[in-house]
C-alpha cells in the first residue's frame, strides 16, 4: 500500500519542536482533509493539527509524550504523493489546512468555536468535568497509575488540573520514591528565559507599600456607571496607571540589543501579563496597551488572560512584549523580587490589598495598603528613574483620580 507522510508543520515563532498531547485518529482510522489529527504542545501553547491529506491512516510517528521535531514524519496515510499538490492548492485558495491559529480566517474561526466550547464546558457541573481533562494531566495519571475518576478537580467547573495530580502524587503510600517529571513544554521555555534573564540581564529591585483606598473606591464609582459587561477590574486599572508612569519614564519601555551595543525604546507599550495556568506561567500580550481606554483594556485583559489559562492563544500572541505587569498578589502574598521577562528591561509586581494602620494628616487610620515593586534592567537606567517611576506609580494608587479623571 503506497503511503503519504505529513510533516509536523513549521509552527512559527521559532518553535522547533513540540510534545504530542493527545493523539486524535488511531491506524486504520479514514481521515479527510482538514481534520484534526493530533494535538501537540509547544513551550508557548497546546495547538491541533489538521492533516492536508485524506485517506487511511497506516502510522503514526510518536507515542503521546513523546518529542517530535518540526519537518519530522507526524502521521502516514494511505494516497499518493499528488496529495502534495492537493495541499498546495488548498493552501493558495484558503481551505484552512493549515495549523491552527496561523491559518486562514476559515481556521480560525473553528479554533475560535473550540474555545467558545472548551468555556461552556468547564462551566458544566463537576460530573462532567473530566470532558475537558488537559491531555498532559491525562498522559502524567496513566503514567502514575493514578485514576482520575476518584481525584477532586480545583479548576473552574471541577477540572482537574496537572497540580491536582501531582498533590495526589505526593499522598500516594511510595511518595518517599524518587519522581522524575520532564521539563518541557511551557515548564521549558519560561525555566529557558528566566535564567536567561538572570544570566544576561544586571537587575535590581525596588518597592514601596501604597495606600490603595481610593484606588478601590474608585473602580467602584467607575462601575457604577458602566453596563455588566464593561465592568472594570481592579487589575485594568492598576495596568492603565502603570501606563500613565511610563509615559513619564519611557527610559523602562526598551531593551538592550546586545549585538549593537544600543538601547532601544519602544514608540508604543506592548503590555505583557503574567497568568498563571494550568500549563505554568505564561505572559500574554496587549498590543498596543497605551493606545486603549480604560474600558477596551479592560476587556482585552479580560479576554486575553481567559484564553490563556485555556491554552487557546497562538504563539505570537505570547511574544512581543515591552513591559510586564505581575499580579503576585492572587497567591495571598505582599510583595515579590519578579524576575524581569527577557529581553524586557522591567517588570512591576503588584501584592495583596490588606487592611493596616496607616496615618492619614496626622491621625492613625486603618487602610487598604498593597506593596508594589520594580525590578529593572541597570543598563538602561538607574536607581532614580527607577524609583520616579515606582513613587509615580504609588502616588497614582494613592489619587487615582488625577490620571482616571483624562484617560
Amino acid at each position: 500500500m503506497s503511503g503519504q507522510v505529513f510533516l509536523l508543520p513549521d509552527l512559527g515563532e521559532g518553535l522547533t519542536e513540540a510534545d504530542i498531547a493527545e493523539w486524535r485518529v488511531r491506524v486504520g482510522d479514514t481521515v479527510t482533509i482538514d481534520q484534526v489529527v493530533v494535538e501537540v504542545e509547544t513551550a508557548k501553547a497546546a495547538v491541533e493539527v489538521p492533516i492536508p491529506f485524506e485517506g487511511t491512516v497506516i502510522s503514526l510517528h510518536g507515542d503521546e509524550g513523546s518529542t517530535l521535531k518540526v519537518g519530522t514524519p507526524l502521521i502516514t496515510v494511505s494516497g499518493t504523493p499528488a496529495a502534495h499538490e492537493q495541499y498546495r492548492e488548498a493552501e493558495q485558495s484558503g481551505s484552512g489546512n493549515v495549523l491552527i491559529g496561523y491559518g486562514t480566517s476559515e481556521d480560525t474561526g473553528r479554533r475560535r468555536r473550540r474555545v467558545a466550547a472548551n468555556r461552556e464546558i468547564a462551566q458544566a457541573p463537576k460530573a462532567s468535568a473530566t470532558r475537558v481533562i488537559s491531555p498532559v494531566v491525562r498522559n502524567l495519571a496513566r503514567q502514575n497509575d493514578l485514576d482520575l475518576s476518584r481525584l477532586p478537580g480545583s479548576g473552574p467547573g471541577g477540572v482537574i488540573t496537572r497540580a491536582d495530580v501531582e498533590r495526589a502524587l505526593d499522598t500516594t503510600p511510595d511518595s518517599t520514591d524518587v519522581q522524575r517529571i520532564p521539563i518541557k513544554g511551557v515548564r521549558k521555555a519560561v525555566a529557558d528565559k528566566l535564567s536567561t534573564s538572570r544570566r544576561e540581564i544586571p537587575d535590581a529591585t525596588t518597592w514601596v507599600d501604597v495606600d490603595a483606598t481610593d484606588v478601590v473606591q474608585a473602580r467602584r464609582t467607575i462601575n457604577a456607571a458602566l453596563p455588566e459587561d464593561d465592568k472594570v477590574g481592579l487589575m485594568a486599572l492598576l495596568a492603565r496607571l502603570a501606563l500613565a508612569a511610563l509615559a513619564r519614564y519611557p527610559e523602562l519601555n526598551s531593551t538592550v540589543d546586545t549585538d549593537r551595543n544600543e538601547i532601544v525604546r519602544y514608540g508604543h507599550v506592548h503590555l505583557g501579563i503574567a497568568a498563571q495556568t494550568p500549563r505554568g506561567l505564561v505572559v500574554p500580550v496587549i498590543e498596543k496597551a497605551d493606545s486603549l481606554t480604560t474600558v477596551d483594556l479592560a476587556r482585552q485583559l479580560r479576554d486575553t488572560t481567559a484564553l490563556a489559562r485555556e491554552g487557546a492563544l497562538p504563539p505570537s500572541r505570547l511574544t512581543g512584549g515591552t513591559f510586564t505587569l505581575n499580579n503576585y498578589g492572587v497567591f495571598g502574598v505582599d510583595g515579590s523580587t519578579p524576575i524581569i521577562n527577557h529581553p524586557e528591561a522591567a517588570i512591576l509586581g503588584v501584592g495583596r490589598i490588606v487592611d493596616k494602620p496607616w496615618v492619614v494628616d496626622g491621625q492613625l487610620a486603618v487602610r487598604k495598603v498593597m506593596q508594589v515593586s520594580l525590578s529593572f534592567d541597570h543598563r538602561v537606567c538607574d536607581g532614580g528613574v527607577a524609583g520616579g517611576f515606582l513613587r509615580l506609580f504609588a502616588d497614582y494608587i494613592e489619587n487615582p483620580i488625577t490620571v482616571l479623571g483624562r484617560l
